[in-house]
């Protein structure tokens, strides 16, 4: 399935793009996104990374027409200020993260990050990375299972599929995504099995999390970010799951706020000033056309943030 970027124009349009100014798209992908941010670029510069060495190879191709314009980094977008460090840029006048995985890794059957698709337990994003699924599924404790299954993946069965997952390891190693589906299904109960979504789904989310260590990579990036953007500079963050997404909310409102004293304080002693403003009141969803054409856009939610 082709990478079809995710609220596109709104994400052009939130990040008020200078022709000469300085861009981060910290989720390569496909370069779905940075090519349009590219294109709109005359004497600016745009900052690709991404952690998937295949994403980087693709995203050559797809903005070969803008090289001149064009840097693009192997990274890990928790570390965009090391990086940017390391280019010997101060500041930036906008940054976009897409959180969501892409379709070609969902649908390259190697990659094990799809219930829909048999292949060895994998899931990571950076291929570099140690940690893989099967090591999560195969040799993590009860308790951790059914803790990230419950917090990652949102799945109110997480103590049975824990169990289920540590009772089948006993007696056989699970090795395949298909295999782990189907300890998941024999865990749940018939009527979970008959909901739309697919009963595997949050799982394969919570373990997805857990092995890139996404949701830690998100606080890092969101204490970083807006302290390299320059006034009036825009952060454009979509999420796809609400813990992400309550993430970005928290981290825009703390630097909304400034101030971090006790609200019993009669003066502020801490000496923080505000360092950002919401521009999205509530997040910004696809609409029906997109929707139509993409249909894994349904839970993508972009919150949008000004530098001050």
């Amino acid at each position: 399935m082709e990478h079809i970027p995710v609220l596109l124009h709104e994400c052009v349009d939130g990040l008020r793009l200078k022709p000469d100014g300085i861009y981060v798209d910290g989720t390569l992908g496909r370069a779905g996104h940075s090519a349009e941010i590219a294109k709109r670029l005359k004497g600016g510069r745009l900052i690709g990374i991404d952690r998937d060495e295949a994403a980087i190879g693709a995203a050559y191709r797809t903005l070969e027409a803008y090289k001149d314009r064009v840097t693009l980094v192997r990274g890990n977008f928790r570390d965009v200020g090391a990086i940017l460090d390391g280019l010997g840029i101060q500041k930036v006048d906008g940054m976009l993260f897409d959180l969501g995985v892409s379709s070609p890794q969902l649908d390259d059957a190697g990659r094990g990050f799809s219930y829909m698709s048999d292949a060895p337990l994998d899931m990571r994003m950076d291929q570099g990375d140690a940690l893989t699924a099967d090591a999560v599924v195969n040799g993590w404790p009860q308790d951790e299972l059914r803790r990230i299954l419950y917090e990652y993946g949102e799945e109110r069965y997480a103590p049975k599929i824990a169990a289920a997952i540590v009772r089948r390891r006993g007696d056989k190693k699970i090795e395949t995504t298909a295999e782990l589906v189907d300890v998941i299904k024999a865990a749940m109960p018939a009527k979970a099995l008959r909901e739309k979504q697919h009963p595997a789904k949050r799982s394969f989310q919570a373990i997805r999390i857990a092995v890139n260590d996404e949701l830690g990579a998100v606080g890092e990036m969101l204490s970083a970010a807006p302290d390299r953007l320059n006034k009036g500079g825009r952060l454009c963050v979509i999420s796809f799951q609400s813990l992400e997404d309550k993430l970005v909310k928290a981290a825009v409102h703390k630097r909304e706020k400034g101030c971090t004293c006790p609200p019993d304080f009669p003066v502020c002693v801490c000496g923080f000033s505000p360092t950002l403003k919401t521009i999205t009141k509530k997040p910004i969803t696809p609409g029906p056309d997109e929707l139509s054409q993409n249909p894994r856009s349904r839970s993508a939610k972009l919150r949008i943030a000004e530098r001050v």
